[in-house]
């Protein structure tokens, strides 16, 4: 057995304290711990025991009330998994503790010819979604809940994207034909039978009243689709639609280099700009081994708070507009501008800068960009105190939008709820405070809190997020550390080139490294942020590769779009809109 697998008696005294409280309640022969990068308590257990498992863990004092994450790994052409269970396909539950501040990943191998599990939709309502997600992309059945259908690929798609021996590129198929019969079998997948989507008539006299809002709607913001069951302008049920925006991103993580990649993290929360490069690079980094110096970890704060910002701006606008309000919008767009300004003058590019890099960022602040900063720093607190008082504190948003798609605290935590959304019902959860990354510790801010969880609660949040990202941005202008932009280590930066000009073997290194790209060392880890809508990760597994084995991304969206039934029912259709404003939701990060 590997040094990095923990069985048996091993488990009482383990460092995690959850470990030991399972070995203590379900016996430590029900588990086998498994030592990650990331250092998150990981074990594995077996199929007939996952209930159970997961009952305890939900049951803990402290317990792990959020189903943060669930997905699988094609593990069969897998070849450094030295110590670990023989799996064909793994799938892993990634819970979260807010009262411990606490993570575990349990995971359950399963054989190539019996790809089923329990459902665990009876602990975590979110787990409906997820395990969709998981049958969709690999195949994987879970028994005990509603008939699986696809969720993000079209329902007459054939195969399992995210297995090893589906194709990843166009090419690889063959030629694509629309012949009069497929264009037939098309249009009959795409008409909407409420019944398979599980919902039920009032009575056997009565038919349906729906209406289909989107894919193409403004108040849909992407494209979404939500099918609305109606008693008059009430809603009595709803099924949110998703899949329109589905590029396959995790896949494409498969197919690029660690390096490479990079570009395609801007595209995922397409308004979070360099913020979704850094849970990739933290996640490579930690890999790899790299500690980067402080003037990176400053730089990489100062560009994502401004991303926070301008993500948030555009948020606040769109969500005065859905609600009826016009003209705040246009006056945002200008402070938008303004900071991409910035954004541009430093990085080069606007919206999707793709400018860190594992071990740094692609090149140092240019001259002239604490004048930049230090204007904005000062222009932008007056704006935010305009917005509130002439919008925010307006009589007829706040009638709009008060008490309006309410949900408590326990129902935010059972559905994923994370960010704004979470902070709204009197969650104090930020990440940038509870597990302080890329030198958070070091900088005063306060985290915004409301209590109501309400449409308007929601949207005080983020006006009072971006004051505080102005103070960050400020103390990053006013404590810039000197120094290197980026870490000197050989899976990161190429050897100096007086160097490769003398030394055979460093010209070997660097051309291999270039061409090919680093090779990181077999292993799993993860990085969570407090990206613009929540919640963002990358979990990653390397296979001693120039590649990632698996890419998983998990996004807040995704979770936030899936909770829309849940608080919207008995509520009339505007409503909905307010709703939908307050989500705050990118349809590339839910669909990836």
């Amino acid at each position: 057995m590997a040094d990095d697998v923990v069985v048996g008696e091993k488990l009482a005294g383990h460092e995690h304290a959850v470990v030991r409280e399972l070995s203590a309640r379900l016996g430590a022969d029900a588990l086998v711990y498994q030592a990650t990068v990331d250092q998150v308590p990981t074990v594995w257990v077996a199929r007939d025991r996952l209930l159970e498992v997961m009952r305890c863990l939900a049951a803990l004092p402290g317990p792990y009330s959020m189903l943060y994450d669930l997905s699988a790994v094609d593990e069969r052409l897998r070849q450094h998994r030295e110590g670990l269970p023989a799996s064909a396909f793994t799938v892993f539950y990634h819970l979260l503790s807010i009262d411990r501040n606490s993570d575990v990943r349990v995971k359950v191998a399963l054989g190539e010819d019996d790809l089923r599990l329990p459902s665990v939709m009876s602990i975590w309502p979110n787990a409906d979604w997820y395990e969709r997600e998981v049958w969709d992309m690999f195949g994987i059945d879970f028994s005990g809940r509603r008939r699986l259908r696809r969720l993000l690929m079209p329902p007459t798609w054939q195969g399992h994207p995210l297995r090893k021996d589906h194709p990843a590129r166009a090419t690889e198929f063959d030629p694509f034909m629309l012949t009069a019969a497929r264009q037939d079998l098309e249009q009959e997948a795409l008409l909407f039978k409420p019944e398979e989507w599980g919902m039920a008539k009032a009575a056997d006299d009565e038919d349906f009243m729906f209406l289909n809002l989107g894919p193409n709607h403004p108040s849909a913001h992407g494209a979404f689709r939500i099918v609305l069951q109606l008693d008059g302008e009430e809603i009595v049920d709803c099924v949110p639609d998703i899949g329109y925006h589905h590029r396959g991103a995790e896949k494409m993580g498969e197919r690029q280099t660690w390096h490479s990649f990079i570009p395609y993290t801007d595209r995922i929360d397409y308004l979070g700009g360099v913020m979704n490069n850094l849970p990739y690079v933290l996640a490579v980094e930690k890999l790899a081994g790299i500690v980067v110096p402080d003037r990176v970890k400053v730089i990489r704060v100062m560009l994502a708070e401004l991303f926070r910002i301008t993500s948030h701006l555009l948020f606040l606008g769109t969500y005065i507009q859905d609600v009826g309000g016009m003209t705040p919008i246009f006056f945002m767009f200008t402070d938008r501008m303004k900071a991409y300004d910035i954004i541009e003058a430093i990085t080069g590019f606007r919206m999707h800068p793709a400018w860190y890099r594992i071990g740094g960022v692609a090149h140092d602040l240019p001259r002239g960009w604490d004048k930049l900063v230090r204007d904005f720093v000062e222009w932008m607190p007056k704006r935010l105190d305009e917005y509130e008082k002439a919008a925010l504190r307006n009589s007829i948003l706040i009638a709009r939008t008060r008490d309006v798609a309410q949900y408590s605290s326990a129902e935010a935590i059972a559905w994923g709820v994370t960010g704004p959304g979470l902070r709204a019902t009197g969650v104090n959860f930020d990440l940038r405070k509870a597990r302080p990354y890329s030198g958070y510790e070091n900088f005063e801010f306060e985290v915004p809190l409301a209590q109501r969880g309400d449409a308007y609660d929601r949207a005080m949040v983020r006006l009072e997020e971006m004051r505080q990202s102005v103070r960050i941005i400020r103390q990053c202008l006013e404590n810039m550390p000197a120094g290197p932009y980026k870490a000197d280590h050989p899976l990161a930066v190429p050897p100096p080139k007086e160097r490769t000009l003398k030394d055979i073997e460093t010209l070997i290194t660097h051309f291999l490294a270039v061409s090919w790209g680093p090779v990181m060392p077999a292993g799993e880890t993860s990085q969570m942020i407090e990206a613009t809508k929540g919640i963002n990760s990358y979990y990653l597994t390397s296979d001693r590769s120039t590649m990632s084995y698996r890419t998983r991304i998990r996004t807040p969206s995704f979770a936030h779009l899936q909770q829309i039934p849940s608080v919207i029912r008995g509520s009339m259709v505007p409503d909905l809109i307010a709703y939908l404003a307050s989500i705050d939701f990118v349809m590339a990060d839910v669909d990836r």
